[in-house]
Parts: C-alpha cells; structure tokens; sequence
C-alpha cells in the first residue's frame, strides 16, 4: 500500500493509471472515503469484496464523473416517462452531490457490482479529487466505502490506513471527508419515490423538487437488498454501543471505563478523550461531519461501552439516528 496526496497531479494521476489496469485505489469523497475499482472489471469487483469481507448480495454504488458515462450504465428504454422527469429535477439539482439514484443497468454491467439485480446504484460525487480521479481512469468507478464490512466509515484516510491497511494498492488522502456520512440512495422507480438509505442529502430537500418520498431503510424478510447500507446491524464500533433518546444520556451516572457521545451538550465538561459531542451548537451538518470520527476516536479507547444520544430526526439527523441504530448492540436504552 502507498499513500498518497490529492495535492499532487502525479499522484492523482498515478492512482487512475492503478484503477484503470484492474487495481483498488481508496479516495475520498465528499460523503465518505470510497475503495475503487473499475465498475466494468469483474476481477476488481471481486477484490473490494473480498477486501471488505462484504457478502456479495450487498450491491455497490457505480461513481461517475461526467453524465455521459451514464450511457454505459442506464438502459434508459426501461424508464418511465415519470421516472425520467424526476431523474432530470433530481440531477439538476443534486448531481454532483451525496446523492445515489437507483435506475435500471444495461447488460454489459457486470452482475457481480449490484447483487444481480436489473438496477444499479449510480451517484456523480462533487468532491474533486474525487472527480479528477474517475475522470482520468475508466468513468465509472464502483466504491463502497473503505472500511470492513459493517464496520465504521472512514472519513480520513487514516481510518483507511487503521482499517484495511496493506490490502489496497493505494490510499489516496484528500483530507476530511466534508459531509461525513454517506450518500442518500434513492429509488425513483416507485410511486411514491422511495429512500433506500438516508444520508447526506435530507428529505426535506428532496420532497421540496419531486414531491412526497417515502422511507424504506429495511427491506422485507426474505427480500434482496435492493441498496448498500440496508443490513439491520451495520456502521458498527468494536466497542458496545448503547443509545438513548435525545436529552436523557446526561441525567446517567458516569463512568470511567464508558464513552459518551452527545449531539448537543451545553455545559457538559468535553475535557475527557472519552468525552465527544458531535456539535455545541446543536447544527446538525456539523454533526454529521464529526460522527463517524468522533466513534473512531471513542473506538480506539479500549473502553467497556459508548453510550451515544440520537440527534434531532429531522434533516441530517435522520441519517445520523439511521447510523446510531444500526450501530446500537442493544437498541434504544433508557434512563429510568
């Protein structure tokens, strides 16, 4: 493994040279770091799995630069005309951002990069190493994020380094992650439109282009996962993690061997490593960036458990109680 720098054009450019002949390159984007590979390499597809120890009825999501690569991937004629007018709303507005739409693949999509199924997860990242990176290599590029499955999401690329280490051919280290949780995926083929997986682009923001959307994280049982990031258990610390409705994890009694992790805590003394709150004031963007990095951090303590605190389940805190719940070992607690 070589780390490298997004500063640097050689380096960029060595990393697409990597992708483009089959390799795996982690890079980041603005959501979360991705580990790449070419979306049309089947052998490339099978290393990220076989690197991320993720089952292969997981799909990933394709990553493209340009809306041109888009023809390689979508067999247009099976969309609606509806679904067409969302799409175009949707990209007007959202792309390049953290959001992923799932729309109907063409046959040259290898089935191994979405589970089989006839859609594929498709997301144009506004991060612009990101960019530079799918650009200079083969357009469309499949990139869970470069952690081990159902594990953290790395927002650094020192996660990357910590988590998957010598297992990828390159790291490339484009900072902090700017969003720091991972993109909204979309299903526009349903009446209402349906969200797979919340993320870095809210609701809100959605239903105020295309109209009422309805949230649909678990699929049924029995049912192909039809998104990444729908396992029930998944975004998980090593350490235990219990969390507590909004506003009850301070009334608990301390402990020296626990974590705590607030959304919001006036007044509460942050002088302890063991100690994170996600944003002061209470800004849920804010939040969103240092969530996974502040568990990393709790992670790294060796403590017996993290007590966290869901966030307000509005806009980026539905993602950030999305995250939570799956990472909780025990569900919702209580203080009583």
């Amino acid at each position: 493994m070589e780390l490298l720098s997004s500063r640097n054009q050689s380096d960029i450019e060595k990393a697409a040279s990597c992708l483009a002949q089959g390799g795996i390159v982690a890079f980041p984007t603005e959501t979360v770091y991705g580990l790449g590979g070419d979306a049309f390499n089947v052998a490339a597809l099978a290393r990220i799995f076989e690197i991320k120890n993720r089952p292969y009825f997981d799909p990933l999501i394709i990553h493209i630069a340009e809306l041109s690569a888009l023809d390689r991937l979508v067999l247009w004629d099976a969309m609606g005309k509806e679904a067409k007018e969302k799409f175009d709303l949707l990209i007007k507005h959202f792309w390049p951002g953290p959001l992923t739409l799932i729309l109907p693949k063409r046959p040259e999509l290898p089935d191994l990069a979405n589970a089989g199924l006839p859609t594929a997860a498709i997301r144009f990242p506004a991060q612009e190493t990101a960019k530079k990176l799918i650009k200079l290599s083969t357009g469309a590029i499949a990139a869970p994020s470069a952690n081990p499955f159902g594990c953290l999401s790395p927002t650094k690329a020192e996660h990357v380094m910590t988590q998957l280490g010598e297992k990828v051919d390159f790291i490339l280290d484009g900072g902090r992650a700017g969003i720091g949780l991972e993109s909204t995926v979309l299903d526009i083929s349903t009446e209402p439109c349906r969200i797979l997986r919340s993320g870095g682009l809210n609701r809100e923001s959605i239903e105020a282009i295309i109209g009422k959307v309805e949230i649909n994280e678990f699929p049924k049982a029995g049912a192909a996962l039809e998104s990444p990031g729908q396992l029930e258990s998944h975004y998980a610390p090593h350490t235990p993690l219990y969390l507590y409705p909004l506003g009850e994890l301070a009334s608990l009694p301390d402990n020296n061997n626990e974590g705590r992790l607030f959304f919001s805590a006036p007044g509460i003394d942050t002088g302890s490593p063991r100690i994170k709150v996600l944003s002061l004031k209470g800004d849920p963007v804010e939040a969103a960036v240092n969530f996974f990095d502040m568990l990393h951090e709790l992670d790294k303590l060796g403590l017996h458990l993290i007590r966290a605190e869901e966030a307000p389940p509005h806009g980026l805190g539905a993602a950030i109680n999305d995250r939570l719940r799956r990472a909780s070992s025990y569900g919702i607690g209580t203080s009583s």
